[in-house]
């Protein structure tokens, strides 16, 4: 019986203070498992060919993609090494250690902070565009948006270290025994956190895409009105308009899904359960994560030169001479 016990223990050679390996129906594990593995794959391979098409392509290096750029880093780590490390800490004994358990999180919490950064900085970009497109093209350049995005890594950094700084001084002081990951963060820290990345954000992000779709229905409706205009005016001004319209109900939608998955992943904090690894909130983060692979698809339903620019990766036409020049758009 006692070598029986040994055996469900993460480490026998410690039989007082060892974790016991989770137990689970094998067959409803391995299905779970193959799920979330997929899903991290795809999440990887989607987000990087919006990597390599928006750095390779000269043309799509705009203010707007050069943001999506960010957001597609920020999910390109999450299918690489959020979503296998999570995977990996529910089903199975951590036997990395508390530094390798700290900077997991560590690295978790960075993602996180820029993923939401970044959809704030969208906001902010077809906010400019659609309400001052006049002066958009001198408020929102290329330098400027490059510049933003440093500053968003760097606070997602920075950020993260003051979050996890208690954590760092003692890391896998929180683990009840050997064997395990666990996350736990003082109820102050966690108010701040909700403020500052939930509360805050979501705030602006709807706030700013209330006021561009109140603008963009008042401009379709001045286009409709000036039907019987000028050929000028016709042929040229509501054909701008229209790109920047749709653009900005592409991004609503990217929007709309970034809320819908990130809202459950605070859903547990708000409700007083700032134990991440709570059996009420064991695959809650995998919601949130889950909108890293759904980014790509949007941008495939609704970008034609991410299809465009798909097919010529795949067909390896990129590494031909002067294929950065491509016309995409």
């Amino acid at each position: 019986m006692e070598v029986e016990d040994r055996a469900q223990l993460c480490f026998p050679q410690f039989p007082n203070t060892s974790c016991r390996k989770p137990l689970s129906p094998w067959p409803q594990t391995l299905v779970i498992n193959i799920t979330l593995y997929f899903i991290s794959l795809i999440t990887v391979t989607l987000n990087l060919l919006i990597i390599i098409s928006i750095s390779h392509f000269r043309q799509l290096h705009t203010p707007t993609n050069i943001l999506l750029l960010s957001l597609a880093v920020s999910d390109f780590l999450v299918g690489l090494l959020l979503m296998p490390g999570e995977i990996f800490r529910k089903t199975s004994c951590w036997f990395f250690g508390d530094l390798v358990c700290f900077l997991y999180n560590y690295l978790s919490t960075i993602i996180t902070v820029s993923s939401i950064v970044d959809m704030v900085l969208i906001s902010v970009d077809r906010y400019v565009s659609i309400c001052d497109p006049l002066h958009y093209t001198t408020k929102v350049t290329v330098n400027r948006v490059k510049l933003c995005v440093c500053l968003c890594w760097l606070y997602s950094v920075s950020y993260s270290f003051l979050y996890l700084k208690d954590v760092l001084t003692q890391p896998g002081r929180y683990n009840s025994c050997y064997g395990e990951c666990v996350l736990v963060i003082d109820n102050i820290s966690v108010t701040i956190d909700l403020v500052l990345t939930f509360l805050v954000p979501v705030t602006v992000i709807i706030a700013l895409y209330l006021r561009v779709f109140a603008v963009a229905v008042s401009q379709a409706r001045a286009m409709r009105s000036h039907i019987t205009a000028v050929t000028l005016q016709l042929s040229v001004t509501p054909k701008a308009k229209k790109s920047e319209l749709k653009a900005a109900r592409t991004l609503g939608v990217l929007v709309a899904a970034f809320l819908i998955c990130f809202c459950p992943f605070y859903s547990v904090s708000l409700a007083g359960d700032s134990l991440v690894n709570a059996p009420s909130a064991s695959y809650v983060p995998f919601v949130f994560y889950c909108n890293s692979c759904l980014n790509p698809v949007i941008y495939a339903l609704f970008y034609p030169w991410f299809r465009k620019s798909v097919k010529l990766i795949v067909t390896l036409q990129i590494l031909q001479p002067g294929s950065s020049e491509t016309n995409m758009l």
